[in-house]
């Protein structure tokens, strides 16, 4: 197995394993090694069935069924669809994944199954540095502040993401709101690295305060989390994989792959509570 870097900030590629195999524990504990490291961890040139691929995400714990897409024929696996009509993607503002939950997944797994030439490529970004480069007096002011994180900017009745796209989140009366409140900045887990823990998708305020009075800082700090320099960029393959650290990093998808089909499959490994 080698292990390249790919960004000063974070990432890394891995080559010389075939994920579609059975992998022994000591190449398992090595992948969380460097997903630990890199907070993201790319492959290339790999070819696994649905079945395959969440065999390879249990290895890492349970997986995480999404609560508010459209499921298909198996809810544990969302199929991310670009058709050439699409006017709008999955995943185009800066986010951690499903936020929203009192137990947000501890990362995904994200295959390529049909990917174009070129475009569409993800942005990742180190959640770790954006809160490390920040000044004592903010860190200070920052802990112990919880923000409230909600699905009703991407879910729900009239919000209209889905409009013009293949792959759609649920709009039916019956949805209800999910929301809950976490840590602005959460303490990783495995690493014990602090990290900031907000973003566009759904952080909409801070707690005992009003959404007005909230905005403000937020927005600063959801901006501030991915400056240039804590990013890096990945660019698809067919058979690519990604695989990021939900729990100290955020990702973006770049909608510049107009007028062809796209098609990507995505399993979420379940987590903790953040504290």
């Amino acid at each position: 197995m080698d292990i390249t870097p790919v960004a000063g900030a974070l990432g890394a590629e891995i080559s010389g394993i075939d994920l579609g195999a059975p992998l022994s524990d000591a190449v398992i504990a090595d992948i969380r090694s460097a997903l630990l490291e890199f907070g993201v961890v790319f492959f290339h040139d790999q070819d696994f069935d649905a079945s395959a691929h969440k065999s390879l995400a249990r290895r890492f714990g349970e997986i995480f069924v999404h609560p508010f897409f459209v499921p298909g024929d198996d809810p544990e696996i969302v199929n991310i669809i670009r058709e050439p009509t699409d006017t709008s993607i999955v995943g185009q503002d800066w986010h951690a994944d499903t936020q929203m939950v009192p137990q947000p997944p501890m990362g995904a797994i994200l295959y390529g199954v049909d990917v174009p030439a070129y475009g569409g490529d993800t942005l990742f970004a180190n959640q770790y540095l954006a809160y490390e480069a920040l000044s004592d007096g903010m860190k200070r002011m920052l802990d112990g502040l919880r923000a409230v994180n909600s699905d009703r900017l991407v879910a729900g009745p009239g919000h209209g993401r889905s409009d013009n796209r293949a792959t759609k989140a649920r709009q039916d009366a019956d949805w209800r709101e999910t929301y809950n409140l976490h840590p602005v900045v959460r303490t990783h887990p495995e690493t014990g690295r602090k990290a900031l823990f907000v973003n566009h998708s759904y952080s909409v305020g801070l707690e005992n305060m009003s959404e007005d009075e909230s905005r403000p800082l937020l927005a600063w700090l959801m901006d501030w989390g991915h400056r240039p320099e804590f990013t890096c960029r990945f660019r698809w393959r067919p058979g690519s994989v990604a695989f990021w650290d939900n729990r100290c990093t955020k990702h973006l998808a770049i909608d510049d792959s107009h007028r062809v089909r796209r098609v990507m499959r995505r399993v979420q490994i379940a987590g903790d509570t953040p504290s």
